[in-house]
Parts: C-alpha cells; sequence; structure tokens
C-alpha cells in the first residue's frame, strides 16, 4: 500500500498531478477543490494516498492533508459510492463541509457534487451520521500534513452543550456549529460566554 508520495510537482491536469518521485512519475487523482491549494511547478508536494486496485486499472488517489484522507475513506466506505464519486464530493464540500452537511442532515449540500442524487446524499448522511460526531466537528484543525488533532475535553464539552443549547432555541444545526467554531474560547470560558459570543456571530 502507498501511504503517500512525496516528491516535485511535474505537471497539472485536469484531475490529477504528476509527481516525479525519484524518477517516477505518479499520476494522482486529487479533489478539484484541492487543485489550487497546489504548490509552483517544480516544487516539492507531499500528498496522503490511496491506492484503488481494480482488475483493469491501478488508480492513486491523493490528498493535501490525512483529515482529508481519511473522509475520504469513509466516504467509500458508503454502499454506491466509490472513489470517483468520494473524489467527486470532496471537489464540491471540504471535509468540515461535509461534516456538517451530514451532521445536520442536508443532503442538498451533497447531491451539488456531480453524479450524485437526492437518494445517494441521503445514504452517505444515514451511513456517516454515526461515524461523526459534534466534539470531532469542534476540534480546530491545521491544515499541515503532519498536524494532530487538538482540542477536546473540557473545552469541548462546552461547545457541543452550546450548540445543543443554540439548537434549542430554534436555529439549524449547521449553522449553529457554524457559529460556535469561531469563538475564540481563550476569550469564552463557559458555556454562558460562548453562547453569548455565537448568537453575535448568528447575526
Amino acid at each position: 500500500m502507498i501511504s503517500y508520495v512525496r516528491g516535485e510537482l511535474t505537471a497539472v491536469e485536469k484531475d490529477k498531478v504528476i509527481v516525479d518521485v525519484g524518477g517516477v512519475g505518479y499520476g494522482v487523482f486529487m479533489p478539484e477543490a484541492s487543485m489550487g491549494m497546489l504548490p509552483q511547478m517544480g516544487e516539492e508536494i507531499k500528498l496522503h494516498t490511496y491506492l484503488n486496485v481494480r482488475e483493469d486499472a491501478m488508480q492513486l488517489f491523493g490528498f493535501l492533508t490525512r483529515d482529508d484522507l481519511e473522509i475520504f475513506r469513509l466516504l467509500i466506505g458508503v454502499s454506491g459510492i466509490g472513489p470517483k464519486g468520494g473524489l467527486s464530493i470532496l471537489s464540491k464540500l471540504t471535509a468540515d463541509d461535509l461534516r456538517f452537511a451530514v451532521l445536520s442532515g442536508d443532503a442538498k449540500a451533497i447531491s451539488t457534487a456531480p453524479g450524485i442524487g437526492k437518494k445517494t446524499a441521503e445514504k452517505v448522511i444515514i451511513e456517516l451520521k454515526d461515524k461523526l460526531d459534534l466534539e470531532e466537528m469542534l476540534e480546530p484543525k491545521d491544515i499541515s500534513p503532519s498536524a494532530e488533532p487538538v482540542g477536546g475535553g473540557l473545552a469541548g464539552e462546552i461547545q457541543t452543550e452550546a450548540v445543543q443549547a443554540l439548537v434549542a432555541l430554534g436555529y439549524g444545526s449547521t449553522e449553529s456549529l457554524r457559529a460556535v467554531k469561531k469563538v475564540d474560547l481563550e476569550q469564552a470560558k463557559t458555556v454562558e460566554d460562548v453562547l453569548k459570543q455565537a448568537l453575535k456571530n448568528l447575526f
């Protein structure tokens, strides 16, 4: 299994890049949304990869962060979603946007991906909802490939309670999650503090 490739970015095509690793050019399929975040041609790039082996082909799918790769693995675990379908979804939604959509039951957002209909989007929500949790959504993430998630603990519990309180007040799950995630926990130490700041973010 190829866990990642690191080498010189030598070409960018419509849906994939070519990475030169020790004189061997690896064609790696990537989400369209990640294409705009690539380094300059000739510079070094590291991609976290998934190798898809079929009877007639071997395809390498690559992602700029491990978080994106893990979300991709969850997506292709959904019945009816293959690697190309997973790539299509992540070309339209970031990993966090997909989490928001799944946790708030927003099938419409997921079905904006080419080739993903409403029924398939609903299946994604049903099969992934139990595999994603609110605290994971609220953990701050570093976009660097080697970053480890931080957060959780008491801060995570405070954020979770704040989101639940906003939902109880009638706000949608997605907007509540987004509002709470924007709150600076260095300034807001209690559920009440987080709620006050989150409500400001909603207006």
